[in-house]
């Protein structure tokens, strides 16, 4: 089992940047943990490359904010990468996230 390291990031609210535009605002926290399932596989579209896809699973040792805010967690950072979490497992005192596809923003 590999060990992790990374920022997770929460939903913060949304913020007026000008005047009628607002933005999301992302709150990024450092945890700790492991990986629990490493995977990926190839989705066929119709863009001219495919799309990496990965059913990982990632263990991180939660704390009262991760615990109070699991809902709100859009994204993990693993390697290199911002990951969007598809669903969040409530197992205490860990959250098993389960990332997806590559994370873009809004």
């Amino acid at each position: 089992m590999a060990r992790y390291y990374g920022l997770v990031g929460f939903y913060g609210g949304d913020v007026e940047t000008t005047p009628g535009v607002w933005d999301e605002q992302i709150v990024e926290r450092p945890y700790y943990g492991d990986v629990v399932r490493y995977t990926r596989s190839l989705r066929t579209g119709d863009d001219v490359n495919d799309d990496i896809s990965v059913s990982n699973q990632i263990s991180i040792v939660s704390d009262p904010y991760a615990l109070q805010n699991f809902h709100a967690i859009r994204y993990v950072t693993w390697m290199n990468s911002k990951w969007k979490v598809s669903s969040v497992e409530v197992q205490f005192p860990r959250l098993i996230l389960t990332i997806g596809e590559v994370y873009h923003g809004n």
